[in-house]
């Protein structure tokens, strides 16, 4: 059990926490949710110990464990694999004693601790979190420095997940992961064995992998069970709950103030009045529902949608140096109503193809026709640096339209979904969803036929994301998105395109089958997904399954011997374990004590891999049965 009981606490001056409580249960998968600015990160740093509290209190078990991503990610020229593995302190220094402890009590200590915490399938367990955020075998042995900072973060991520806290706290952990990680996330944290609190405004994540939600409103915390589908309904229902409570309240106020005004200089009615004071006094107030509107976001409409197809790429490819292409055999069309998404891992080429549709890149082969009137519009994360620091939303709008009137310029810095009082404030002091919003709006200032939107949401909070979908819903032109909510590509897109393997194909699947088979493949420490398979249109998953089937009794039987194999390991670890635990063996014999131990390794990562490959087959089974 958590307990948060009478928290306040400021930064900067400003009161984020005012009197604010909650209890959470051992395990429960929490999402806390708020408006950004809310003070959802200031709430962590008071759990932490970073942030004294003016008042009231944090409750945690003692001797818990908390853990949350590091603030700076690593960039040492320690493997990846190393790094992860030395986030677990108790394990590292339980090595580094085993190797000079001499007292055979102690060694016996040390080697059953090592078993308790499951360090003989470190290892594995380090590299199978590595590689469902996106490092494969090769990356897991490569320095840290070698990397950029976003795929650092993940390494930084990836580190304290492995050390397991009993408190896990994620700020936004898919900020800086793609579609394939949030989804390999998601699966992770409805699996882990502790409890977690998690900010996130990925509708999904939410949905998915939380049992309950904390909003963070008016300073207060509020506790729901279910996950953000479910707090949404029931917070309409307590908002028009309460709305209807204070609409009888003043009604019933309103009442006995009349009678007060009228016959309160009256003495025969003197008594009456007085005891209609205290019942009015008694009664109180039912505080209004604070109704924060989210400002709308508006693409302006294409004057003329030129005729299909509007992008034609026949045999292109397209890289960053001659001769050592990114993307090839581009074979593709969008026409002039299409909504696209691009699937596929960061480093597969969704930003090149991207860059290269909106002409940024130029092609090193092939044919590229473009519609001779085509406007395209575009927006990366990476251009929120392109801001001019100390120029207001104003200023940058007023240099696309220098002839027009201060209303008329207000008036698109307003389409742009940006407050009265954002207007004049400089770039370098708006939020980071109101530089996003100022950045969307000069991309598609000029009225675009394809409006392309890599990673539009990093720092947009659920109502500004619904906003956002209900302006590319409104929206005439063409879209093309990259993104990690999957929410966003589901409400807005119709086609999904795959760029895997050097080139872009049509993924005939939903983005539920997508899921499944990210999850899937990122379940598989010792092998690298076999992506042709794995990302199989549904007329090879098709076929797929009906090989499956027809084989079934084969397979079956492999899945029996791998559940009698595991039944062996499992007692000879036993077996072992008993052995181990004997001081008496580290003193008379300490060569066939470390000849046990290292059987002992050698069996638990036969079992690790042997039920890894039972869960792999029995999943083929089932599958096969249900189809």
């Amino acid at each position: 059990m958590i307990t948060i009981s009478d928290i306040s606490a400021r930064v900067a001056g400003r009161l984020l926490l005012d009197h604010a409580s909650v209890s959470l249960p051992a395990g429960a998968k929490a999402g806390l949710v708020g408006r950004n600015g809310a003070g959802k990160s200031t709430l962590f740093r008071v759990i932490t110990g970073d942030l004294a509290s003016e008042s009231g209190s944090v409750s945690i078990p003692k001797n818990a464990r908390i853990g949350q991503v590091a603030q700076e990610a690593p960039g040492t020229e320690d493997a990846l694999i190393e790094i992860v593995l030395a986030a677990d302190k108790e394990r590292s220094a339980l090595l580094v004693e085993a190797e000079n402890a001499t007292d055979p009590h102690r060694i016996a200590e040390i080697q059953m601790r090592l078993v308790d915490i499951d360090a003989h399938s470190a290892e594995a367990r380090a590299a199978s979190i590595l590689a469902g955020l996106g490092f494969d075998q090769e990356a897991q042995s490569r320095s840290a420095s070698s990397f950029s900072g976003g795929w650092r973060m993940r390494v930084a991520l990836a580190a304290v997940l492995f050390s397991e806290p009993d408190l896990l706290l994620l700020d936004e952990p898919t900020n800086y992961l793609d579609l394939e990680g949030t989804l390999w996330l998601e699966d992770y944290v409805r699996r882990y064995p502790h409890t977690v609190i998690i900010i996130s405004h990925d509708r999904d994540l939410l949905n998915n992998a939380v049992n309950s939600i904390v909003h963070l409103d008016q300073k207060k915390l509020t506790f729901y069970r279910g996950g953000y589908d479910q707090f949404e309904r029931q917070k309409a229902e307590a908002d028009e709950l309460q709305t209807k409570a204070r609409a009888k309240n003043e009604v019933a106020r309103k009442h006995l103030q009349s009678f007060i005004d009228r016959f309160k200089a009256k003495a025969s009615k003197a008594r009456q009045a007085q005891s209609r004071v205290k019942a009015l006094e008694r009664m109180g107030t039912v505080a209004a529902v604070i109704e924060d509107h989210v400002q709308p976001i508006t693409f302006p409409e294409p004057e003329k949608q030129p005729a299909s197809p509007i992008v034609a790429i026949s045999g292109g490819a397209v890289g960053y140096e001659p001769g050592k292409p990114i993307l090839r055999g581009l074979n593709l069309r969008i026409d002039n109503d299409d909504r696209i998404a691009l699937l596929g891992s960061n480093g597969n080429g969704k930003s090149t193809f991207a860059k290269f549709i909106s002409g940024r890149l130029l092609a090193e082969a092939g044919e590229v026709k473009l519609a001779p009137t085509l406007k395209i519009g575009f927006f990366a994360q990476h251009q929120l640096e392109d801001l001019i620091p100390d120029q207001s939303p104003v200023e940058h709008v007023r240099r696309l339209m220098p002839n027009a009137p201060e209303a008329k310029v207000r008036a698109r810095v307003a389409q742009m979904g940006l407050a009265t009082e954002k207007m004049s404030t400089a770039a370098k002091d708006l939020s980071g969803g109101e530089k996003a919003r100022l950045l969307m709006g000069l991309a598609a200032f000029h009225a675009p036929n394809l409006l392309i939107l890599d990673e539009p949401t990093n720092h947009l909070d659920i109502d500004s994301r619904r906003a956002l979908i209900e302006a590319l819903n409104d929206y005439e032109g063409a879209v093309i998105l990259i993104s990690h909510d999957r929410h966003l590509i589901e409400a807005t897109v119709d086609r999904l395109w795959l760029v895997n393997n050097g080139t872009v194909t049509t993924f005939e699947g939903d983005m539920d089958e997508y899921r499944d088979l990210v999850v899937a493949s990122g379940k598989k420490k010792d092998e690298k997904p076999q992506l042709a398979e794995e990302f199989a249109s549904k007329a090879d998953q098709r076929k797929l399954n009906a090989e499956k089937r027809a084989s079934l009794a084969p397979l079956k039987k492999k899945i029996n011997e791998i559940e009698s194999l595991t039944g062996k390991l499992e007692k000879l670890i036993q077996a072992l374990d008993a052995e181990l635990a004997d001081p008496l063996l580290y003193e008379k014999a300490p060569a066939k004590a470390a000849e046990k131990a290292k059987q002992r390794g050698e069996a638990a990562a036969k079992l690790a891999a042997a039920e890894e490959q039972w869960l792999e087959l029995s999943s083929e089974y089932e599958e096969a049965m249900a189809g």
